[in-house]
């Protein structure tokens, strides 16, 4: 029988370690995928530490129904190895990535198309085992979406840091016809970003980041102005360039970067928040109104919204943003690098 090789989370707080065990073998609409590459994103950080900071000593608590040893990575594209006796469509080496938001079918949200928000998800890599791994059992075919001619390192990163951007920007649209978008945080989600806001919108985004090297590459992708929020000016420099802005993203999810954002925010304004890095965020309820501001959450992106950004990656000529190939092996050292601080782009374990 094959083996299953995978960088798996053994202890909450802890390194990866390497484990073995034997691969699936699928079953009726099961498709076995050996996997090629798998993007690191940060909501690894979470899943390993086994918790989101809510502000103050406050956690929210995630290592429940998950058992250990458990695989995480949900950025995933590779091969079709084998399959189950209803997944017909399942051909055989094909080269397909994954959607990973997969849910429990039968809830009003996975009903309505939004399987990335079901109550009882089977998400890959958050809830079920995922692709820091030879291979990784994907439950129907539908969730395999040919992603040719792109390169195999940027369709997998697209399943989530691609997705997630996409679709947070699509509830723009309407305010970035008035005005150049804000994207806030530049890590891989806001680099994806700052790709698909070029293409999708007529003007050339803002950004912001508190990391000087983060900036100069967002400018050197096209960013029309780079500003740093720690820089107690800042806000005052994003005012004048823009008049005050009416369509924002903020990819870090934390108190500052929120203050900073509202900040900035025109009349009408609007935020999206997409960033989990997490504590908490208070705004005078007044302003709500007196801005007229609207503040919203999004999580992930729709299997209709994966297949739409494909296309428009495809129909675009959309380049990669920066990224590193690592061996599967250097798992651990991909999410060090990422916790420190230390990566431009998008890391992407290659099996």
């Amino acid at each position: 029988m094959t083996q299953l090789h995978r960088q798996s989370l053994v202890a909450y707080g802890q390194p990866l370690c390497e484990t073995v065990a034997n691969c699936p073998t699928p079953r009726d609409s099961e498709v076995l995928v050996r996997v090629q590459c798998c993007g690191v994103c940060h909501s690894d950080l979470h899943l390993q530490d086994g918790y989101f900071a809510l502000g103050g000593d406050k956690r929210l608590d995630i290592t429940k129904d998950r058992a250990l040893p458990f695989t995480l990575g949900h950025e995933i594209a590779g091969l079709i190895e084998a399959a189950g006796d209803d997944a017909a469509s399942a051909v055989i080496g094909r080269r397909v990535a994954i959607y990973p938001w997969i849910g429990c079918g039968v809830c009003p949200a996975c009903c309505s198309g939004e399987e990335n928000l079901c109550a009882a998800p089977r998400h890959l890599g958050i809830a079920v085992d995922g692709g820091f791994a030879s291979h990784v059992l994907v439950p129907h075919p539908r969730y395999l979406l040919d992603y040719a001619p792109l390169p195999t390192n940027f369709a997998a990163p697209l399943m989530c840091s691609g997705l997630t951007a996409y679709a947070a920007l699509k509830r723009l649209i309407s305010r970035a016809d008035r005005g150049a978008v804000l994207l806030v945080g530049l890590g891989g989600v806001g680099m994806m970003g700052l790709a698909l806001a070029r293409a999708m919108f007529r003007q050339a985004p803002f950004v912001a980041d508190i990391d000087a090297e983060k900036r100069q590459a967002a400018l050197a992708a096209g960013a029309a102005q780079a500003f740093d929020p720690s820089d107690p000016q800042a806000r005052k420099a994003v005012m004048a360039a823009t008049g005050g802005v009416l369509a924002a993203c903020d990819f870090v999810g934390s108190e500052k970067s929120l203050q900073f954002t509202t900040g900035v925010l025109a009349r009408g304004g609007k935020v999206v928040v997409t960033g989990l890095l997490g504590g908490n965020f208070s705004i005078a309820a007044a302003l709500i109104a007196i801005k007229a501001m609207t503040i919203e959450g999004t999580l992930t992106g729709t299997l209709a919204e994966a297949r739409e950004l494909l296309d428009l990656v495809r129909a675009k000529n959309i380049a990669p943003i920066p990224t590193r190939d690592r061996p599967l092996e250097e798992a651990q050292a991909a999410l060090d690098d990422l916790r420190a601080g230390r990566i431009v782009g998008r890391t992407v374990l290659s099996v």
